[in-house]
């Protein structure tokens, strides 16, 4: 239920009482009385995650993950499918992050591309590196570290970079957005990125496991660039030959009486 003034419930994760808290400055939300809060994983939610949880149904939301040596943690989002996605617009400590992959395991971030200053400056410069691949809509780079932030470059998780929704003031967001998805892992050394309007993210959330086939999609360029890469070398080792022969065919002519 979402949070109303005067309203008083208890925390499906642990049972005990919860508040509504309706202000003027932060967006109305639940809280457990006091300060404290029964998963260490909690963040303050701002409009932005509030935004994008609204872009799911209520059952999907504030799910209750349990592992099976008795951890549990609350998932912004968890789809029928077992998908799980968090919505990061704080700063997050790169044990949490670690850690928050490893349990959830079938999780995508959705990260605040705006979050410091220099963020969209620098994705807006950077994203002049990406080349294309032979696949439709995804992109490569050798230094994505001129796009993103450092702390996101090596995640375990396909991590969705919004860079225009935290910027928007109007009430509602839009469904043509582009996501800048990066994957984890390399191929031949390149960073691969996907992109994909909010619209469609959103939709493939709802219907697979998976937003993209992550693992698939870095195996089959790094097969592509690998042959690229030693088929150059064929052809730069017979080039080679060819002016070695000539320059010897030369020599041996100019010698000849």
């Amino acid at each position: 239920m979402p949070a109303a003034p005067r309203l008083n419930g208890r925390c499906p994760a642990c049972s005990q009482p919860v508040i509504a808290k309706c202000g003027t400055r932060r967006v109305w939300h639940w809280a457990h009385k006091g300060k404290r809060s029964c998963d260490n994983w909690w963040e303050r939610e701002t409009l932005w995650h509030r935004r994008w949880k609204d872009e799911f149904p209520p059952e999907y939301q504030e799910v209750i993950h349990h592992a099976s040596s008795g951890e549990r943690h609350i998932a912004d989002v968890k789809t029928e499918h077992g998908l799980v996605i968090e919505f990061q617009h704080s700063y997050i400590n790169p044990k949490e992050q670690w850690a928050r992959e490893r349990f959830y395991r079938n999780l995508v971030w959705v990260v605040d591309g705006t979050r410091l200053k220099g963020d969209l400056p620098r994705f807006l410069k950077g994203r002049k590196t990406f080349a294309r691949t032979p696949l439709p809509g995804v992109l490569a780079s050798h230094v994505p570290e001129e796009c993103f932030p450092s702390a996101w470059l090596h995640s375990s998780a396909l991590v969705a970079f919004d860079f225009e929704g935290a910027l928007s003031g109007s009430e509602t967001s839009n469904p043509d957005t582009k996501l800048f998805c990066l994957l984890p892992g390399r191929a031949d050394g390149r960073a691969i990125l996907g992109w994909l309007p909010r619209r469609k993210f959103v939709n493939l959330a709802r219907k697979q496991p998976h937003i993209l086939r992550s693992r698939e999609i870095v195996t089959m360029l790094s097969e592509y660039y690998r042959s690229r890469r030693e088929l150059e070398a064929r052809e730069t080792r017979a080039s080679y030959a060819k002016r070695f022969r000539r320059r010897r065919y030369k020599n041996r002519n100019r010698w000849r009486f």
